[in-house]
């Protein structure tokens, strides 16, 4: 299966209407291409849950990163850093204007798909005033397993250039803090990204985020959320067992995914 199949089949997944994680246009993907230097993004106006290979617009990397670098914060010049990003210069499509926070992720090591979405039950928590609060600790072992030791909390910014550029500095100050790279992204007031290197590591991520949140909203209707003690959360993240768990669950995701 080639890396465009892979990305419109994570797409449907996500965009699949009784998983209320993204309805109409919401919500945005991308793949590394084969070639390691263009990726492929969502379009502009296309629906995760019935979108094609054509759906999809193939972008320079190194194009869209030197624009994050050097494009000014305006309309006009996004829409121009966009188009001139597209590796077909006949393409009439425009990149989601998330482009740049797809490239400057697919830019990382090991990752080569991300994953955006808007679910229900983590933007009823991302709306919240304590939303930044209440997402700073674990609750159970299988939410480290699958989404990391701490998810990355980005405040509220305009999306395009400015989002992408307060995304990659809260990326570096987390592998300072952490020296690894984020499984999951909480974007106040907008949304989830699950940046990974396969479709099934963005699926587990997603599911795993839901499911996380669901739970949490659930302790504040009794009492309130117990979260694990910083020592269990580090224990859990480093044992060995639990690493070849995270490898199982892959594989297992994987299979599921090919009969699906």
């Amino acid at each position: 299966m080639t890396i465009l199949q892979q990305l419109v089949e994570l797409s449907h997944w996500l965009g699949a209407e009784h998983r209320e994680l993204a309805i109409l246009g919401e919500g945005n993907t991308s793949a590394l291409a084969e070639d390691g230097k263009s990726f492929y993004v969502k379009a502009s106006g296309t629906r995760l849950m019935d979108i094609e290979e054509d759906g999809f617009v193939r972008v320079d990397l190194q194009k869209t990163l030197h624009a994050l670098e050097h494009a000014e914060e305006n309309d006009e010049a996004t829409r121009a850093a966009l188009e001139a990003g597209r590796v077909d210069p006949n393409e009439k499509k425009m990149p989601s204007v998330e482009t740049f926070l797809h490239a400057y992720l697919l830019s990382l090591p090991g990752i080569r798909f991300v994953g955006h979405t808007h679910p229900v039950a983590v933007n009823a928590l991302l709306c919240s005033r304590q939303a930044e609060e209440l997402i700073a600790g674990r609750l159970f072992p299988d939410e480290i397993v699958v989404c990391g030791i701490a998810p990355l909390w980005v405040p509220y910014t305009d999306p395009g250039l400015p989002l992408a550029r307060e995304l990659r500095r809260r990326v570096e100050g987390y592998v300072r803090q952490y020296g690894v790279l984020p499984k999951v992204i909480l974007m106040q007031n907008h949304g989830l990204i699950t940046p990974a290197e396969t479709p099934q590591k963005v699926i587990a991520a997603t599911a795993m985020t839901v499911k996380t949140v669901k739970i949490l909203l659930g302790t504040m209707a009794a009492g309130g959320p117990n979260f694990l003690a910083p020592h269990h959360v580090e224990r859990i993240y480093t044992r060995p067992d639990e690493a070849y768990r995270q490898q199982i669950i892959a594989q297992m995701q994987a299979a599921r995914e090919s009969v699906a």
